[in-house]
């Protein structure tokens, strides 16, 4: 198979790090990057490959979405009279435990 050149620039910090990882890794600069590069792109394509039906429910959702009429505005709150308000204070008291019976 013949191969094909690809420059890069990095930062010399970033290549210094880059030629440091190579030797331990016992391989050249550019065995190493292209190592690095064929995982990073088996990786995401099995990543993506998970997620395809995923991607394409959302697709459809969205695409059914934009038919759909805007929400209306929502309708203004309603005060609750003074013996509403104290069952739902005895309501969330009971759902906290803290209700008859039970200890603060």
């Amino acid at each position: 198979m013949a191969k094909t050149r690809i420059s890069i620039s990095l930062e010399q910090d970033q290549s210094e790090r880059v030629r440091q990882h190579a030797e331990r890794a016992g391989m050249d600069v550019s065995a190493y990057l292209v190592h690095a590069a064929t995982r990073q792109i088996a990786e995401s394509d099995a990543r993506d490959e998970r997620f395809v039906e995923v991607d394409a429910l959302i697709a459809r959702v969205e695409r059914a979405a934009d038919g759909l009429p805007a929400e209306p505005a929502p309708e203004p709150a309603v005060e609750l009279t003074e013996q509403e308000r104290r069952e739902v204070e005895e309501t969330l008291r009971f759902i906290e435990g803290r209700g008859p019976g039970h200890a603060a």
